[in-house]
């Protein structure tokens, strides 16, 4: 059943993934992958959707949104946090063992989020493709994982945090 229900779905996703993609400013194998997650998930607790192309049209719809919440939120640093105040030798220590830090936080995560936090922060800046060749996963599967990773990481960060 799964098997038919995805080979029937695929081009309806896929078409619905790239009209949803620009508007949102999502990849559109990142929305695909997150829809496919969701459909897994939803196999294992609650079967299939009644009406499989409707839940598809649905999912999409859902995901791009929250991509554009996202994208709204989410703000990069111009410069680090703690390279901020200059770049004197207090500066540079308290950089140095924040980065090991979250190196060693990175080295503590489940399944394959390590090796994928690690080429994500590698000083060499790998592209996408580099890091999904690096890692043999597919390019379209990079934007959910790190996502997953993020919120993992996330959570145990606050975790350590608010145990100190």
């Amino acid at each position: 059943m799964t098997h038919e229900l995805v080979t029937a779905l695929r081009p309806l996703l896929s078409a619905e993934a790239s009209a949803e993609a620009h508007a949102s400013g999502a990849e559109p194998g990142d929305l695909e992958q997150a829809v496919w997650l969701r459909l897994l998930e939803r196999l294992d607790t609650s079967g299939p959707p009644a009406d499989p192309p409707r839940w598809v049209r649905r999912a999409v719809r859902s995901e791009a949104r929250r991509s554009r919440r996202t994208a709204r939120v989410e703000r990069p640093y111009a410069t680090e946090p703690a390279e901020d105040g200059g770049s004197g030798p207090e500066q540079r220590a308290m950089a140095a063992d924040r980065r090991r830090e979250l190196h060693e936080a990175v080295r503590r995560l489940p399944g394959r989020c390590p090796g994928l936090m690690a080429a994500l922060l590698s000083p060499r800046d790998l592209t996408y493709q580099e890091i999904a060749g690096e890692l043999g996963i597919s390019q379209g599967s990079l934007g959910p994982e790190r996502s997953r990773c993020l919120g993992c990481l996330r959570r145990l960060l606050t975790a350590e945090v608010a145990a100190r």
